[in-house]
């Protein structure tokens, strides 16, 4: 039994970087997206401080487009931390406007394997790195200079990073830094 766990782990984990991969070659909506980022009122450092209450963890956030094409911000999270495995946690996204003056997300729970799979291998990054979500994005802002875009714990290959999107100017640029924050990965940066 043991075996099938870590047998469908691995696979979710793999899966997830694959979707992760395909995700970031896809559609670009990037320069729509940096003209929307300028009617935000609230920051995905603001986002994650809100969500990360008690327990609760954020494991990623982002700014894009909602179904109906609005601005919306996410944020990923696991609501009994990072010490509770994916298999018995609450994985969940807080989404909604950042264009209103109190950011006040609706809640979903995943049940889906897509959304599960992506959640439970963004636990699994983070609950092995003693770097934040908060300090990336603080590090990736001063370099940049710009404003953080989307940042999530990631495997590019077999190498553990968070893929970090800044807007610079009129740029999206991303960035890869190292999980552990000894070595940053940031050699190569794709300006959209």
């Amino acid at each position: 039994m043991k075996t099938m766990y870590a047998i469908l782990g691995l696979l979710a984990v793999c899966a997830t970087a694959t979707a992760f991969s395909a995700r970031t070659k896809g559609g670009d909506d990037s320069a729509a997206l940096v003209k929307a980022l300028a009617r935000s009122k609230h920051s995905l450092a603001s986002a994650i401080q809100q969500v990360s209450k008690g327990s609760e963890v954020a494991l990623s956030a982002k700014f894009e487009f909602d179904d109906k094409g609005k601005l919306s911000l996410s944020v990923y999270a696991a609501e009994k931390g990072l010490a509770v495995d994916a298999e018995h946690n609450v994985l969940k996204e807080y989404g909604g406007s950042p264009e209103q003056s109190a950011w006040a997300p609706e809640l979903e729970v995943f049940k889906d394997v897509e959304h599960v799979a992506r959640s439970a291998q963004q636990e699994t990054l983070l609950s092995i790195t003693t770097v934040s979500l908060l300090d990336i994005i603080a590090k990736a802002e001063k370099e940049s200079k710009g404003q953080v875009l989307a940042i999530t714990p990631a495997l590019d290959g077999r190498k553990p990073i968070f893929a970090v999107k800044v807007v610079s100017g009129d740029k999206v640029v991303e960035s890869k830094y190292g999980l552990f924050g000894d070595e940053d990965e940031d050699e190569e940066h794709e300006k959209h």
